[in-house]
This record gives C-alpha cells, sequence and structure tokens, in this order.
C-alpha cells in the first residue's frame, strides 16, 4: 500500500519493540528510566531511500473470528497502541491500524483498515548531525513521555509513551537500519552477525555465544535458488508424516555486506534492486517452492525423499 504511494522509495516493516529498546527502558528488566506505559505499535513502517529522510509509521494490528463489531473495538484499542509513539511535532505522527476478521466457518476473509494521514513521520536531518547507518548501533537513554506544545509561559503535562524528537532523528533512522539488518541475519542463522547489529538492551549479548548446529540455528548452509547463490540455516521437520526441509538465508552478497557491517551499501544495492529480486515460484533444482523478498531474504521448502534418512549435516528437527 505505501510502496504504491511512494514508488521511487523501498518500504519495510520493523519489530516496533527490538527498535524503541534502543532508547528506552520498556520493561522492569531494562536498565534505565522505564516508560511506564504498557501500549505499543506492533511495528515501524519505514519508506526509505538510499542517503535521505525516513518516513516512518507505526503500525498496530488486530485480528478476530468475530463480526465488524468487534474489528471496531480492535481498531479502537489498535489507535491506543499507536499514539504510544510520537516521531516529530504533537499528534501529526502518521498511523496505520488494521483489524483482521478470520471466519471459522471459512468464509471471506475481510481486513479493516484506518489510516491517520499526519504531517510527522519525517526523519529530517536536524542541525545535530545528519544519520550514519554504518555507524555502530548506539545504546541511547532518551527520556520517557510526550511533550506536548508548550502554550504561553505553561509547559503542559507530558503524556506517557515515547517521543522521537527532531534531535533523536539521526540516531532513531540509525536504529531502524541496525533492527532491520539484525533481523536478517538472525534469519540466516548467524549470531554474530545478528549482534553486531544490536544494542545490549536489545538483546546482543544473546547472539554473541558459540554458535553451534546442534544447539540453535547456524549460518552453515549455501544454496543456488532461481540461479542466486544464498547462505543461512535450514531446519528438517515433519509435516503430517512426510519430512520437509525449510531454507532461510540471505543473497550471499548481501549477507557479506551486513556481516561486515556495511548497512549503507546493503541499503544502496536493496534499493535499487526493489523490482528484481521479489519472487515466488518452483524452483526445478531445489525441487520445491522458493520465495525471494525485496530484502534479498529467501524462505525455499522441498519435500524430502525417504522416511528414514537422517537429517543432512548442520540441519535441526
Amino acid at each position: 500500500m505505501l510502496g504504491s504511494r511512494f514508488p521511487d522509495h523501498t518500504v519495510t516493516i520493523v519489530p516496533a519493540d527490538t527498535v524503541l529498546r534502543a532508547g528506552w527502558a520498556l520493561t522492569s528488566r531494562d536498565k534505565g528510566e522505564k516508560v511506564k506505559y504498557r501500549y505499543r505499535p506492533q511495528y515501524f513502517v519505514e519508506v526509505w531511500q538510499p542517503e535521505e529522510p525516513s518516513l516512518v509509521t507505526p503500525l498496530s494490528g488486530k485480528g478476530n473470528h468475530s463480526d465488524f463489531a468487534t474489528s471496531a473495538e480492535q481498531l479502537a484499542s489498535a489507535s491506543a497502541h499507536a499514539e504510544a509513539v510520537h516521531i516529530g511535532p504533537w499528534n501529526e505522527t502518521p498511523g496505520l491500524l488494521f483489524s483482521t476478521q478470520l471466519p471459522t466457518d471459512g468464509g471471506t476473509m475481510t481486513v479493516h483498515a484506518l489510516q491517520a494521514p499526519g504531517s510527522g513521520g519525517w526523519l529530517f536531518p536536524a542541525e545535530v548531525r545528519e544519520p550514519n547507518v554504518n555507524a555502530p548501533p548506539f545504546q541511547a537513554n532518551v527520556m520517557p513521555d510526550i511533550h506536548l506544545p508548550t502554550e504561553g509561559l505553561v509547559a503542559p503535562e507530558p503524556v506517557r509513551g515515547c517521543h522521537v524528537q527532531a534531535k533523536d532523528y539521526a540516531w532513531f533512522q540509525e536504529s531502524l537500519a541496525h533492527t532491520t539488518a539484525a533481523g536478517l541475519m538472525a534469519f540466516t542463522g548467524s549470531g554474530h552477525a545478528t549482534a553486531r547489529h544490536l544494542t545490549d538492551r536489545q538483546g546482543r549479548k544473546r547472539f554473541t555465544g558459540l554458535e553451534h548446529a546442534a544447539s540453535t540455528s547456524v549460518q552453515d548452509v549455501a544454496h543456488t535458488l532461481l540461479g542466486n547463490e544464498y547462505v543461512g540455516t535450514d531446519h528438517v521437520f515433519r509435516l503430517n508424516g512426510p519430512r520437509v526441509e525449510a531454507f532461510s538465508g540471505v543473497d550471499e552478497e548481501l549477507f557479506r555486506l551486513l556481516a561486515r557491517g556495511d548497512v549503507k551499501e546493503y541499503r544502496a544495492l536493496v534499493h535499487a534492486s526493489r523490482h528484481v529480486h521479489p519472487r515466488l515460484t518452483f524452483d526445478k533444482d531445489w525441487g520445491g517452492p522458493v520465495s525471494v523478498h525485496a530484502d534479498g531474504s529467501v524462505l525455499a521448502l522441498r519435500l524430502l525423499p525417504g522416511q528414514g534418512e537422517e537429517p543432512r549435516p548442520g540441519s535441526t528437527r
């Protein structure tokens, strides 16, 4: 939807909690002054071009197996989540709200959507500095609460939540880029490459231990899919009896860039190929369906022959 509105941009969806933890203490386990508000959007949608200011929109979505009345209540509830984060001026942050009705009788799925247009959300460079997405991820300590504009000589009481103000735009855009990179590296199973793009509060230490195929997903597999090289990890599991292999990975060239921290070049290549990468088709050489996203990630599935064979080395059940 946003891609059609901004055809010259790339659209990325990023987990909001992970991004926010780079600046705020969200729970009792996090060190720092806590955000004493439990509502937050599930995702941020970043609309971006390389080395240009991003447009960031909070997104909140829910679902039900009921009726429109339930969806209306969910949309009202979702607004409280989306409004918990302000980006830029007070009450000008755009927002996207969704409620999906999935009937239990197999009927038609319906998606209800609301948009708050807003003039905020743009991370225009402030006088402080411009963003550098190749800089290491930085753990900021932004004061909680959303700040309302001053009326005369009296400053209104702040509202609970998280407020990204102009002085934090560069850091916030860097955090979005690094969190996206961390998600991709986690998708490949590479703990150390994931940790490179996270702060301690975002969970960096969880990914810095020993990588071993028997204990967790490990980036130890490479496949040629649809004529391109991908690196990642695979899993073998049973699906109603037959064994299925699932391979999750990232384009080899893009993986090498993110593994060494070159987010700038990664974003430039992904943006340039955003109309070329996305594919969903059957790969005869692989033996199953292959889905490639615009960000260079791939998910491939195939049935494994024979029921008595052991999984390939490096696979996990």
